[in-house]
């Protein structure tokens, strides 16, 4: 957790929505020099401000409006910090809660030094790492329609098909007649007529991700496809989700962003277990997973060693720690600039 320590001359808080902006502004003494709720208008939010320009500094919660508002501040030369939304827990206590008061206890966290960070994406890659996220949405969903069409035929205890069905020639040959109810056969209709659009989208939006996507680190892409089961559409995800190796202060660190670790919760010397799994990139966690099972189809060595991994500590575990490991690697390959080696990836 990184807390934002700097020091100025006025704190602003913001508690932002996609209809209102509510803010507060903070002088050196801690007192509230304004407070206003304003529709979500630049020119608006940028006059309210203006006589406390001179060393303002802005923060705002991290939800899923806050492009505009940190594109602002950088055209306009406003130091501008995001929040992590799992850490402002303080802004969620007190008897009663408004936008106004969660502007106020915003403002009131930067200027003590306890707001925690979250990091700002560039404005000029986050639509592609978007675009990015959208083909991960569909094709879960394609995969949501496909175990639908399996589960079918087993809940009408007829035998599924023996076939892959992710594949458009396997489905082609698909017999929907040997259910009876014509309502049956009309929702498989449905859900095959949606996985092969979907097909067809998600294979246009890979063609002009890896054709157009503007690679920030061509080295850093060409380094992570050596590792056997990451393809350009995981390097474009590692890449654009990451974006800059460089923040991550060590490996630990890297691989908590990842969600590919846990956290201890400890009080008085007792171990009261384990927490904060959901703290981090979710996009990370699962590229890595998937990177992991794709690894474990073209490597043997580490099928062998998922396989004595398994007889100690069980199948799941074994799968975390190898996608752990995995993680490790890329991050030592990308900071030190070298290819991908097997003999140290599996070295223990």
């Amino acid at each position: 957790m990184r807390f934002y320590t700097g020091q100025h001359r006025f704190y602003c808080g913001i508690d932002l929505h996609t209809r209102t902006v509510s803010l507060c502004v903070l002088d050196p003494a801690g007192a509230i020099a304004l407070e206003a709720t304003l529709p979500p208008e630049p020119d608006r939010l940028l006059a309210a401000l203006a006589p406390y320009r001179d060393g303002l500094v802005v923060g705002c919660e991290c939800l899923f409006a806050w492009y505009w508002l940190a594109d602002l501040c950088a055209a306009e030369g406003i130091p501008f910090v995001l929040g992590h939304a799992l850490y402002l827990k303080a802004i969620h206590g007190g008897k009663t809660k408004t936008d106004t008061i969660d502007a106020q206890k915003l403002a009131r966290l930067l200027r003590g030094g306890t707001f925690a960070e979250a990091y700002v994406y560039p404005k000029a890659m986050r639509a592609t790492r978007d675009l990015l996220r959208r083909r991960t949405y569909l094709v879960r969903k394609r995969a949501e329609l496909l175990a639908h069409l399996q589960m079918t035929f087993l809940q009408y205890n007829f035998t599924p098909p023996a076939q892959k069905l992710c594949y458009a020639a396997n489905r082609a040959g698909l017999d929907l007649n040997v259910f009876p109810d014509p309502s049956t056969r009309s929702m498989l209709a449905a859900d095959l007529a949606i996985v092969t659009a979907l097909d067809q989208q998600i294979k246009r939006l890979e063609a002009d991700l890896v054709r157009t996507a503007k690679v920030h680190d061509p080295q850093a892409f060409h380094r992570l496809r050596t590792v056997p089961g990451i393809g350009p559409v995981l390097a474009l995800i590692l890449l654009y989700e990451v974006h800059a190796i460089g923040r991550f202060a060590d490996e630990g660190r890297f691989l908590s962003y990842a969600r590919l670790v846990g956290g201890v919760r400890e009080s008085a010397g007792k171990k009261k277990g384990t927490g904060g799994r959901k703290i981090g990139n979710a996009h990370l966690k699962w590229a890595f997973s998937e990177a992991t099972c794709l690894l474990l189809r073209e490597s043997p060595k580490a099928k062998s060693w998922l396989a004595r991994k398994e007889r100690r500590i069980g199948k799941k575990r074994a799968l975390g720690a190898l996608a752990a490991r995995l993680a490790r690697t890329v991050f030592h390959l990308w900071r030190k600039k070298e290819a991908f080696d097997e003999s140290k990836f599996l070295a223990s």
